[in-house]
């Protein structure tokens, strides 16, 4: 499973390609608004950081098919790399998604809900499909039970897009898309510290220090070593 980082915080997203496997950013219009600053300067500067190998999803601000194409072609001139289009479900979201695979573009179709927006965006050509975990959840519709749903009807056609699983408010929520088959997860800088965590880890951690300083005090490897 990939793990996508969900922010446009440049600080958070340096600090979690450097701790993390992550393979890539994913960003939308109220993350981005949330930075406050000169969007070409944002979008270069989360392409430097990440480098142009790790995947970095731009959404579409347009909403008809010609503008979103043109939007999706100089953005990825602009921001080169790994680039996709983020285009929310809609008869011209569709529209233009079938535009751009004829010019190589990749899509993330966005603001998914259902299995059937699902299967429909895979068909029309897009590489992602984005379903809403804890939005489902918050209108009791289970979204771990949509994203299972959507794997699964993948496998039954042969579908070549994949499950990028979004909105997640817990680690549970992450580990049963994990479960699911889901090929890739975007999640805030917060929850990656919180899939790592466990007090237990720590007392482990404690107890190893507490047993190798009863023998050799406050020296370290490399001190020993250095002795030899």
């Amino acid at each position: 499973m990939l793990y996508i980082i969900d922010t446009a915080h440049l600080e958070e997203i340096r600090k979690c390609v450097e701790i993390y496997p992550v393979a890539g950013v994913t960003t939308n219009p109220t993350i981005i608004s949330k930075e406050n600053t000169d969007f070409g300067y944002l979008v270069k500067t989360i392409r430097e950081i990440i480098g142009p190998d790790r995947m970095l999803h731009i959404q579409t601000t347009s909403t008809t098919a010609d503008a979103i194409v043109k939007e999706a072609m100089e953005l990825q001139q602009f921001v080169g790399g790994d680039f996709y289009i983020k285009i929310p479900i809609s008869p011209e979201g569709l529209k233009a998604t079938r535009k751009l695979k004829k010019y190589g573009v990749k899509v993330t179709m966005t603001a998914i809900f259902t299995q059937q927006q699902a299967l429909i965006s895979a068909l029309a050509g897009a590489d992602f499909v984005a379903p809403y975990v804890n939005r489902l959840d918050n209108i009791v519709s289970d979204g771990i039970h949509v994203v299972n749903e959507i794997v699964d009807q993948f496998k039954n056609y042969g579908v070549k897009a994949k499950v990028l699983a979004a909105s997640f408010k817990n680690v549970e929520q992450v580990h049963k898309a994990a479960l699911a088959g889901c090929h890739a997860v975007t999640i805030n800088p917060d929850l990656f510290e919180k899939l790592i965590y466990h007090p237990l880890t720590y007392y482990a951690i404690d107890d190893f220090s507490k047993d190798w300083e009863s023998v050799y005090g406050d020296q370290k490897i490399l001190d020993l070593i250095k002795e030899k």
